[in-house]
């Protein structure tokens, strides 16, 4: 990943990988793997985002085609259109966003966004996350690449230090997709202190909606930032763990290790 970032327009031959003492069927299985796409697509994706970017500056087409390695114009298009989800030509302002994975304590996560903001944190794990990720594309019409950005850098810092017990605070600018009641909820969850937590019916009290606590229920099931938005803290009213989309050994573990730190 770090000899793709740093020459991303390269075009990886068997040289290449014997130079890193990698073997190329296991880089291509270990890509496979984590993002789903083998190495070569994953280098080629990389090569599709540097074409964007001439096209976005008006750079001719044909350019972007060669430089992206591509002899055929139609082979071009279709990559590109699978990739970025719009064809060279109908790009126009396409906006972009960057795709990293994380390694954390608790298992790989996820986490999407631009050069602005945080769009997702989630467990590579969780049920359902193919769509989560395509909602966020189609809301947002974008397109979604491999790649870092300053909020993914600063999500991952932030991580480290909350898993080593330095940090109860995330300061990494987030995106909020959702209705007005599920950024009224998300608000709440970040007013719960460290350490500590709420039931469901606590917490539809505490937004003006005492009867909505299944509303807030399925509020916290649509967060988007795993821990950064820490839905992990609401429990039942009876004091059972109540459900969580990372999994409950997670949710336990999140709590107890906060309850630590206090």
């Amino acid at each position: 990943m770090n000899a793709v970032e740093e020459d991303p327009s390269r075009r990886w031959k068997e040289k290449d990988f014997q130079d890193l003492s990698v073997d190329e069927s296991t880089a291509r299985r270990q890509f496979k793997k984590r993002f789903g796409m083998t190495f070569v697509e994953y280098a080629r994706a990389r090569r599709m985002g540097l074409a964007m970017k001439q096209i976005r500056k008006g750079d001719a087409v044909i350019e972007a085609q060669l430089d992206a390695g591509y002899e055929s114009s139609s082979g071009f298009r279709d990559a590109f259109s699978r990739i970025m989800g719009a064809a060279p030509t109908k790009l126009g302002h396409h906006h972009i966003l960057k795709a990293s994975w994380l390694d954390t304590r608790l298992g790989p996560m996820i986490a999407i966004g631009d050069e602005e903001f945080l769009y997702l944190l989630e467990f590579v794990d969780r049920r359902g996350l193919e769509r989560e990720v395509e909602r966020l594309r189609q809301r947002m019409k974008c397109a979604i690449l491999p790649g870092i950005t300053d909020p993914i850098r600063s999500i991952e810092v932030e991580l480290s230090e909350y898993f080593e017990g330095k940090l109860q605070e995330f300061k990494t600018p987030l995106y909020f997709l959702g209705s007005p009641f599920q950024k009224k909820v998300w608000e709440e969850l970040q007013k719960i202190p460290y350490g500590e937590t709420r039931s469901y019916a606590q917490l539809a009290i505490t937004i003006g909606k005492p009867s909505a606590f299944r509303a807030v229920a399925n509020a916290n099931g649509a967060n988007q930032f795993a821990i950064v938005i820490p839905c992990h803290r609401v429990i039942n009213s009876t004091g059972d763990w109540g459900g969580y989309g990372g999994g409950l050994p997670r949710k336990k573990w999140l709590i107890q290790h906060e309850k630590q730190g206090v």
